[in-house]
């Protein structure tokens, strides 16, 4: 077996520990102060390359989880976009839209049958008042891009659509203070189909101890999340 580590770092290690009593005893086991000297300076060069490698390492990581984290916000602000601009296209009959965006239309004429109707609410109320609201819904099999819009009616006032979302949860943090009761209703779309639109019911403050009840017009559970 040979003397030194097998390692870079190891062998740096291994002449650092030997360089003080190589240099006390230089004449003594056979070496010369000079060279002795040389391998001193040599062996803090190879330190420093080595801290100099280290810290470049740790940059690289830094900047690639930077550049990870930037596409991630990207895509994800941008796959919102572009739900926001099929549903625009859609409400509006008005495939320009899409020639304006300069992204394609959906395919029309699909076999597959509309999108199920949301059910299963799940509430979330965050401590800034958000709502997040999540549910199930049954699609036809080899259904594919499926956007959820989501439409708010807050006391006796009218429906507003609030915002479309490609997966089945939807966070609304726009809702006025005080509010007591409100409505969301949500239905899938799929190109120019439209499936049955399901009401939930959010009502805060009701019940004994406070907090949020959900009524959901589908008759199926609910839940609150925890």
């Amino acid at each position: 077996m040979g003397l030194l580590p097998t390692s870079r770092i190891g062998k740096v290690q291994f002449f650092e520990s030997h360089i003080n009593p190589w240099t006390a005893n230089a004449t003594d086991i056979g070496l010369t102060a000079g060279s002795v000297a040389n391998l001193t300076a040599l062996t803090e060069a190879a330190r420093a390359a080595f801290l100099a490698a280290e810290e470049a390492r740790q940059a690289s990581k830094a900047a690639t989880e930077a550049f990870y984290t930037a596409v991630s916000s990207m895509a994800k602000s941008g796959t919102s976009m572009i739900e926001t601009i099929r549903v625009f296209a859609d409400v509006n009959n008005n495939p320009n839209v899409f020639v304006l965006a300069e992204i394609p239309a959906p395919s029309s004429g699909s076999p597959v049958g509309p999108p199920g109707i949301p059910f299963q609410p799940v509430v979330t109320l965050s401590q800034t008042g958000a709502i997040s609201l999540n549910w199930k819904c049954n699609n036809p099999s080899g259904a594919s891009g499926t956007i959820y819009e989501v439409r708010r009616q807050i006391g006796s006032g009218n429906f507003a659509f609030v915002g479309a979302t490609g997966t089945r949860e939807f966070i609304d943090d726009t809702i006025p203070s005080g509010s007591g009761v409100v409505n969301y209703q949500v239905n899938g779309l799929r190109s120019t189909v439209r499936g049955p639109v399901a009401t939930f019911a959010v009502r805060f403050g009701v019940g004994g101890g406070g907090g949020l009840t959900v009524v959901d017009s589908t008759n199926a559970d609910v839940k609150l999340a925890a």
